[in-house]
């Protein structure tokens, strides 16, 4: 048995082999030390993963499924954006009547023609209903809407100009 051994084994086979395992340890400890930036990268806990990872293909593979979806920096530029976005969504509101997005100066909504704040009478401002005087001009609003009926039954604004 010896015999037959002797004749696969040749130095030649020897130093494959030894090359073989060589290349394999330096993987190895390649991927430990990508598991570990990794996890620093994603904010995780880097000295847990770092040890699962020392764990023969086990590790790497859990680390690979457990791992956090998005690197540190990619989820703070998310939360920026979408803060970007609601401060960009915060410049409207809703329309009452029908849930169209208005901006916060629209007297009527463009969707469904409701009236959604009075206008002064004297410099044109948009006035949020609640207001009796005109903060722009100090005019005196009534509490009767300027608007009047047409013989088609719609609704115009009638203009008054100062």
């Amino acid at each position: 048995m010896s015999e037959i051994l002797s004749q696969f084994v040749t130095p030649q086979v020897q130093a494959a082999f030894t090359y073989a395992v060589i290349c394999l340890i330096a993987l190895y400890v390649l991927v430990v030390v990508w598991v570990a930036r990794d996890a620093y990268k994603r904010g995780a806990n880097v000295v847990l993963w770092t040890i699962i990872a020392l764990i023969p293909i086990v590790g790497v593979i859990a680390y690979c499924m457990l791992r956090p979806p998005l690197y540190k920096l990619d989820e703070t530029e998310q939360e920026l954006e979408v803060a970007l976005k609601q401060r960009e969504l915060s410049k409207y509101g809703e329309c009452a009547n029908c849930g169209y997005p208005v901006r916060d100066d629209y007297v009527i909504c463009p969707h469904c023609h409701q009236r959604l704040k009075n206008q002064c009478p004297n410099c044109g401002h948009a006035l949020d209903p609640s207001w009796d005087v005109c903060p722009y001009c100090a005019t005196q609003i009534t509490s009767t809407p300027q608007y009047a009926a047409e013989d088609e039954g719609e609704r115009v604004r009638t203009h008054r100009r100062a």
